[in-house]
């Protein structure tokens, strides 16, 4: 298992298993099929372009893609400081298997060196308990609840927010 910062020749890989991951787990992100299915591979690429306020991570078995995580520094001044975990999935065959953990630990050690960040925010809906569990493991504590955040079918659903403060 190699874990790594993805590329813009990464683009088709990662809009194949984010996809997968929007319709498998409709109620773990914001974004849905829909809205995303359509977006040219072009804009994917462009989105994992080097920049120092964000990166996207991938965990490769041999050169399968086969989980996902994307970093995002704030991006005004007084905010710099703090990160956010976004899109967070690992295809079926590979869960319980450390990919998780090692995509988050990844993105930790990127957001402390080189973005030279302080803490890292998420944020995870609160029935998915492998998932709380696993950002528990790595150091994030719950600070908020915010009850109805998103709507998926009819059904509301209530997210658990969640810090880790880097070592400094």
């Amino acid at each position: 298992m190699q874990v790594r910062v993805l590329l813009p020749e990464d683009a088709a890989a990662f809009q194949a298993l984010r996809l997968q991951g929007l319709l498998e787990c409709p109620s773990a992100f914001a974004s849905s099929h829909d809205e995303e299915v359509a977006t040219p591979l072009a804009m994917v690429a462009g989105r994992l372009a080097e920049r120092s306020d964000r990166a996207s991570f991938g965990a490769f078995d041999g050169p399968a893609l086969v989980g996902v995580l994307g970093l995002q520094r704030e991006a005004m001044r007084k905010l710099a400081h703090k990160a956010m975990v976004w899109g967070m999935y690992v295809a079926p065959p590979a869960r319980r298997a450390g990919v998780g953990a090692r995509l988050l630990a990844a993105a930790l050690a990127h957001a402390s060196n080189p973005m030279g960040v302080r803490q890292v925010a998420l944020g995870v809906n609160a029935g998915n308990l492998a998932a709380l569990a696993l950002y528990r493991r790595l150091g994030f504590e719950p600070f908020g609840l915010e009850p109805g955040f998103m709507r998926v079918d009819g059904v509301l659903h209530d997210e658990v927010h969640m810090l880790c403060v880097l070592p400094t």
